[in-house]
């Protein structure tokens, strides 16, 4: 698993932390029922709190992207996966609604907005 945080970001270490893993899991990096690194071994690598990894991971779990076996560690769930894909997508949409909306207003057709896109 890919995790990475800055201690030059403005975004808290925990929340930093939250969106890495959150990352993983919805691109399909971490799988359903990977492991993620213990507690202990996370703090070590990133050299942060034991309680900002602990705090990060509880915040997951809450969102359901994860669960945690006492004694074993903590897995990812695929319990929430789809749901929040199809929650990003309407974001997604929403926001290129915007886009579109403001486009229009610039004369830009919506043409032209797919053929920039089909360019990145």
């Amino acid at each position: 698993m890919n995790i990475l945080i800055s201690n030059e970001n403005k975004i808290p270490i925990y929340e930093q932390l939250i969106n890495s893993i959150r990352t993983e899991i919805l691109t399909g990096r971490a799988k359903q029922d990977d492991p993620l690194p213990s507690i202990r071994s996370l703090s070590k690598s990133l050299e942060i709190s034991v309680i900002t990894v602990k705090r990060a991971y509880d915040e997951l779990e809450k969102a359901g992207l994860i669960y945690t076996i006492p004694g074993k560690g903590s897995f990812v769930s695929a319990q929430e996966i789809e749901r929040i894909r199809e929650y990003k997508l309407l974001q997604l949409q929403e926001e290129l609604l915007d886009i579109l909306k403001s486009a229009e207003e610039y004369g830009i057709s919506k043409e032209t907005i797919i053929k920039l896109i089909e360019l990145l």
